[in-house]
C-alpha cells in the first residue's frame, strides 16, 4: 500500500482497494476502509507517522472489500461514520449481502466470509447526493448506482473518488463480467462521470487520472458488449433457461469460478444484464417445466 498525494488537501491510498483521504480544517476524512483491519491499520500507521488527522470516514458502499476496516476505525479511534441510508442498512446488517447474493436464503456457512460479510459498524450520518458539510467541511456528493444499489462519489477540492462507478482497464480485465446490479443505472452513472468538471478523478480500483474520461469510455464500452453478447445469444437460441446463458457468458469471458461466493456474484452480475433485455421488452420471462426461461421478444 503506497500513499499517492494528489494534491494539497486530497490523495490516496493505492492497493487492490484504494482508500482516499481528505483533509481540511484539522479534519481528517477516509473514503472507504479496505477489506479488512490490516488494510486501515496500515493507513493508520501512515497518517500517525505525518501527523494527519483521522475523524470521518465516508463508506461509499456496501461491499466487504470497502468497509471491512471500518470497525476497527471506529473502536479504536471514535471516528464518525458517513454512508447513504440504503447502504447503511446492509453496512450495520452485513449479512445481508450474503442474503442477498443466495436469494434470500439465509446463507450456508461457506458465505459467511469476510469477502461478503464484512463486521458490522455503526452508521452515524447518513446522507444523499447534493451538497453536504460536516463539521465544517462541504463535500459534492454524487450518487452513482449501478454497481450497488446507492453508492456514492465524494468531491472535494475539484477532486473525484469515485469508487466503484468505474474500474481501471486492469481491474476490467481482471474481473471480466464486472459486478452490476443495475445495467441502466451503471451506464447512466458512468455518463454522468463523463460530464464532471473535475481536476481527476480515483477508482476504487485503478490509479488516479485526470484524462479518467477515456478510462469511463471504456468501460462504457465493456458492459455494452456483454450486454450485446447477452443479447445475439438470446436471440439466436430463441429461449434459453437462466443457467444456460449464465455458462455461455462466463465461457465467452474466460472467467474463472472457484468457489461459491464468485459464483453468486457472476450470477448477479449476468441477471443484471438479463434484467436490461426484460425492462426494454428485448426478452421476457418464462416458467417453463419448473424453469426459468429467458425467451426472445425482438
Amino acid at each position: 500500500m503506497e500513499y499517492k498525494k494528489i494534491s494539497d488537501h486530497c490523495g490516496y491510498y493505492q492497493a487492490a482497494v484504494n482508500i482516499g483521504y481528505i483533509h481540511a480544517d484539522g479534519k481528517g476524512f477516509l473514503i472507504d476502509a479496505g477489506l479488512e483491519a490490516a488494510a486501515a491499520k496500515k493507513v493508520v500507521k501512515h497518517l500517525q507517522s505525518n501527523n494527519l488527522p483521522l475523524t470521518h470516514l465516508f463508506i461509499t458502499h456496501a461491499h466487504s472489500d470497502h468497509f471491512g476496516g471500518a470497525r476497527y476505525l471506529k473502536e479504536n479511534f471514535q471516528i464518525i461514520v458517513i454512508a447513504p441510508d440504503l447502504e447503511a442498512a446492509i453496512i450495520e446488517n452485513p449479512v445481508l449481502e450474503p442474503i442477498y447474493l443466495f436469494q434470500g436464503t439465509y446463507p450456508v456457512q461457506e458465505l459467511r466470509n469476510k469477502f461478503l460479510e464484512a463486521p458490522s459498524v455503526s452508521v452515524d450520518r447518513k446522507i444523499q447526493a447534493g451538497t453536504e458539510t460536516i463539521d465544517g467541511v462541504s463535500f459534492q456528493i454524487h450518487s452513482f448506482p449501478g454497481h450497488s444499489y446507492q453508492q456514492i462519489g465524494i468531491e472535494f477540492d475539484s477532486i473525484l473518488f469515485a469508487a466503484d462507478a468505474y474500474f481501471g482497464v486492469e481491474a476490467l480485465y481482471k474481473h471480466k463480467i464486472p459486478f452490476i446490479v443495475d445495467y441502466k443505472k451503471t451506464l447512466e452513472s458512468l455518463a454522468a462521470l463523463s460530464l464532471l468538471r473535475v481536476k481527476g478523478s480515483v477508482p476504487g480500483h485503478g490509479s488516479y487520472e485526470e484524462s479518467y474520461q477515456e478510462t469511463v469510455q471504456i468501460n462504457i464500452e465493456w458492459h455494452q458488449q456483454i450486454l450485446k453478447l447477452t443479447e445475439e445469444f438470446v436471440k439466436q437460441q430463441g429461449a434459453c433457461s437462466f443457467e444456460a446463458l449464465f455458462a455461455y457468458l462466463c465461457r465467452q469471458k474466460d472467467v474463472n469460478i472457484p468457489h461459491l461466493s464468485s459464483f453468486l456474484l457472476f450470477r448477479t452480475a449476468v441477471g443484471a444484464y438479463i434484467a436490461q433485455l426484460i425492462e426494454s421488452e428485448r426478452a421476457i420471462f418464462k416458467i417453463e417445466d419448473y424453469q426459468l426461461i429467458i425467451r426472445a421478444n425482438m
